[in-house]
């Protein structure tokens, strides 16, 4: 029983986060550890898993890569991209996976039949393309998993786990789907642990030095920024809008009224029904429309329009119509200007229109991390503002401290905006490990050789 080792294949490999909560598991339990195989495209992953990582065979596109070209192994892993699956016709539901990236995981389990395998996806995998509302799980779920169970005979369970439970500070959904020759695993038992970020933040970093942070920290105390957000199409006491700051121009406080009125009311379906178009979330409202929730005088309310228009916190224009349009895929739907309606104003909205959309509280956890919003981020340090660090962003997602990503900051968010929270990795891996160990006396190896008697 000495020296056994466990071959596996990393699939989609990303930052190699998979492979380390796998090989973790299995060394807990006195296992080697093989990677036979390891499949990624992206330049700055690839970069990154050679600085990382041994790799006896390294492939890139996986649909390139044959059947027999790929050794033998025990166990898959990938967290497979989500594509839409191709069609039977909406009502038969979906029948077939061909020509998706799940194909190539389905193609290589049917050649080589190894003993296991751990998939992740995101959380809306579960409840993609509803065939029913009422349903627990979507028809592209169903059609994974009929084909895991029924045509590849691997018991399959799959469970939505979140990493703020993991001693992670940040909530981050994932589907994971594990399945094996013998039995069930079973994905209870987690103790859940806490952690908040100031556990994973340096101190006495560089602070940002920008005009917007400065009119930010000349406006607002710092530790009253903690949990705010910078967004002009939110409200709620969380939110801070540009007007708030000044950073288009100084509002007075009536100007600042008008706009937090206006951004509320625009909202309101029944304006949709004087207008005479169909409700949006967000419509121009005409000088006369404004004037019966705002009671200023029409010439002083007309003036300010006109200046907060200018400087860019709003926008003079035609309220937008709904269009639908019958195509190959269906009726499709969008949005234009109708130029038979009096134009109105409207705000000036946009997620990322500013160099910080969120402040994050250290004695709080930080959202899910998505590759679009991470440079945008921002923690106090010291009396300053800064951005995230990628040792910071590694460690929430609980890489080990000697992992390195060689690349710029931008492109580091964007594969850490794309990767796996380890410590579910591992829990994951560990009931599978469990379950390998009690059955691997038992089982024979893909090259039908046993691993031990």
């Amino acid at each position: 029983m000495e020296n056994r080792t466990v071959k596996f294949i990393d699939l989609f490999a990303g930052l190699g986060g998979i492979r380390i909560g796998f090989e973790n598991a299995f060394r807990n339990l006195g296992y080697q550890t093989e990677c036979v195989m390891t499949s990624e495209i992206k330049p700055h992953a690839i970069a990154t898993l050679k600085k990382n990582f041994n790799h006896d065979f390294f492939v890139g596109d996986i649909f390139e890569v044959k059947n027999d070209s790929i050794p033998d192994f025990d166990f898959l892993l990938g967290g497979f991209p989500c594509q839409p699956f191709s069609a039977g016709g909406k009502r038969q539901g979906f029948v077939d996976t061909r020509g998706t990236l799940f194909f190539e995981i389905e193609r290589i389990l049917k050649e080589k039949k190894p003993y296991g395998f751990i998939l992740e996806n995101v959380e809306g995998l579960v409840k993609h393309d509803l065939e029913n509302k009422g349903d627990v799980i979507g028809r592209t779920l169903s059609t994974i998993i009929d084909k895991l169970e029924n045509d590849l005979d691997y018991d399959v369970t799959w469970k939505v786990f979140d990493s703020l439970e993991f001693g992670l500070a940040q909530s981050r959904k994932r589907i994971f789907i594990v399945g094996s020759r013998k039995g069930k695993i079973d994905l209870e038992g987690n103790e859940p642990r806490y952690s908040k970020l100031n556990d994973i933040l340096e101190n006495g970093l560089k602070p940002i030095q920008s005009q917007f942070v400065d009119k930010i920290l000349s406006k607002f105390d710092l530790k009253d920024l903690y949990g705010k957000s910078i967004k002009d199409k939110r409200g709620g006491d969380n939110n801070i809008h540009s007007w708030d700051i000044g950073i288009k121009g100084e509002v007075t406080d009536k100007q600042s009224l008008l706009l937090n009125k206006l951004f509320k009311e625009r909202r309101k379906k029944h304006w949709a029904l004087e207008i005479g178009i169909d409700w949006m979330d967000g419509m121009a409202l005409t000088l006369q429309q404004i004037n019966t929730f705002i009671d200023y005088p029409e010439n002083e309310l007309e003036e300010m329009l006109e200046d907060l228009t200018k400087k860019g916190y709003l926008k003079f224009e035609y309220p937008k119509k709904l269009v639908k349009e019958e195509s190959e895929n269906g009726i499709k739907s969008y949005r234009i200007y109708d130029m038979t309606k009096p134009k109105g104003y409207n705000i000036v909205t946009g997620k990322l229109s500013f160099e910080i959309n969120k402040i994050l509280d250290p004695n709080d956890i930080a959202p899910t991390l998505v590759a679009t919003d991470v440079s945008r981020l921002a923690v106090p340090d010291g009396n300053g503002l800064r951005r995230l660090t990628i040792r910071e962003g590694l460690r929430l997602f609980g890489y080990p401290e000697w992992y390195e990503i060689p690349t710029k900051e931008y492109d580091a968010f964007d594969l850490l905006g794309n990767t796996v929270a380890v410590p579910v990795v591992e829990f994951v891996a560990s009931q599978l490990a469990n379950n390998y160990l009690i059955n691997e006396p038992v089982y024979f190896t893909s090259n039908k050789m046993p691993v031990c008697s």
